[in-house]
């Protein structure tokens, strides 16, 4: 898993760097967008979902939120 310190800044992540980021799958990352946890990214001309920092942000938030839990 790549820590999102080594991920090069840029505006926007596609799907597969987001869940190779936080070390999860794409069913996970999708049900916390259909659940509310984060919100919807924008997507592109093919609606292939595109993350800003911003749901970066929050999908990082989730992960301490569910680390603080266990």
């Amino acid at each position: 898993m790549k820590k999102i310190s080594e991920m090069p800044k840029r505006k926007l992540y596609k799907t597969n760097e987001v869940c190779e980021m936080f070390d999860i799958s794409r069913a996970t990352l999708f049900r916390w967008e259909r659940e509310g946890l984060i919100s919807g990214p924008p997507r592109d001309w093919r609606n292939w979902r595109l993350y800003t920092a911003e749901n970066v942000e929050q999908i990082k938030q989730v992960m301490q939120g569910r680390a603080e839990v266990a």
